[in-house]
């Protein structure tokens, strides 16, 4: 497997969503890098960094949606929630010695491009329209400037 590559046909059109997509692509091409070089110290880093990110962006998104009223965040949500307990799954497996790391590249290979572009797209016409309105919030006290803060500092 190679390095994942973001092409236009992931973009959501929500620029914030949009960069944290692509950092959590770089996050699995880390993990690609770690696993080519068996550097098993560095497997484990970034499975936790993209674990940890992965959560904030989560409830990112989540936060996004029910402030847009998406009818569907409950099942987005299930969806999230789903795919952090499989992920905690390979962590406990690799805690206990296992070499998961080409099973879980290649889940999170797939799994991100399929879940932007189906269950995220879904939801990106009920939340762009709002995004409009936080984004012009770009004052220290504004609605993304703190939801940024919260979720990624």
């Amino acid at each position: 497997m190679t390095h994942l590559i973001w092409s236009a046909d992931l973009d959501t059109g929500i620029l914030e969503i949009d960069n944290q997509h692509k950092q959590i692509m770089d996050f699995i091409n880390r993990l690609h890098d770690a696993r080519q070089n068996a550097d098993r110290a560095g497997i484990v880093t970034v499975i936790d960094d993209l674990v940890e990110y992965t959560l904030s962006h989560f409830a990112f998104e989540e936060c996004l949606m029910e402030d847009a009223s998406y009818e569907f965040v409950r099942g987005h949500k299930k969806v999230h929630e789903l795919f952090v307990r499989r992920v905690a799954s390979f962590q406990q497996r690799m805690k206990q010695g296992e070499d998961i790391s080409h099973e879980l590249h290649a889940l999170l290979h797939r799994w991100l491009f399929s879940h932007i572009r189906h269950d995220d797209a879904a939801y990106v016409g009920a939340v762009r329209p709002k995004m409009k309105s936080l984004t012009e919030e770009k004052q220290e006290g504004g609605w993304l400037a703190r939801s940024l803060r919260r979720f990624f500092n």
